[in-house]
């Protein structure tokens, strides 16, 4: 499976998660590592602009292809099984209790939400405590132009 991030130039090979782990996120406690992750390049440039504030427009960012394999079984959260809150702007805790789970419990390497952004689309969240993470690999890193449209006031 291909799934897709976009990273700042200087972080396009770290894989670490600890962006994540330094700021927090919808799915994951601050000290908590994770790499946030979409099924499509438009869910990517969707989530960088919903956290940009109008006027300004991201720049050196780098379009970073990952190849995570297909054997590896999925954690997948269906809508129906989540909070109530889970979309609620500013993320919740009970968001990040569910990613905090995942990763301390180990069990799989990656795990399917829903995005907050764009109804019917998914991101992948990997968990690089997994055993398996190192079989994770960058198969592309571009530099990545976001169209100014999105971000006018």
């Amino acid at each position: 499976m291909i799934v897709y991030r976009l990273s700042k130039g200087r972080y396009r090979n770290d894989l670490s998660g600890k962006g994540a782990e330094l700021a927090g996120g919808r799915w994951n406690s601050k000290g908590v590592a994770m790499l946030y992750t979409s099924e499509s390049i438009a869910l990517c440039t969707v989530e960088i602009a919903v956290h940009t504030p109008l006027g300004i427009v991201p720049n050196d960012y780098y379009l970073v292809s990952l190849e995570v394999p297909d054997e590896l079984p999925i954690l997948e959260l269906p809508l129906k099984d989540l909070p109530r809150d889970w979309k609620l702007f500013p993320h919740p805790n009970s968001t990040q209790e569910i990613g905090d789970s995942f990763v301390f419990d180990a069990k799989f390497l990656t795990l399917k939400v829903p995005s907050a952004t764009v109804q019917g689309n998914h991101n992948f969240l990997l968990n690089p405590r997994h055993h398996d993470f190192r079989k994770v690999e960058i198969v592309d890193a571009v530099p990545f132009a976001f169209d100014q449209r999105l971000f006018v006031k």
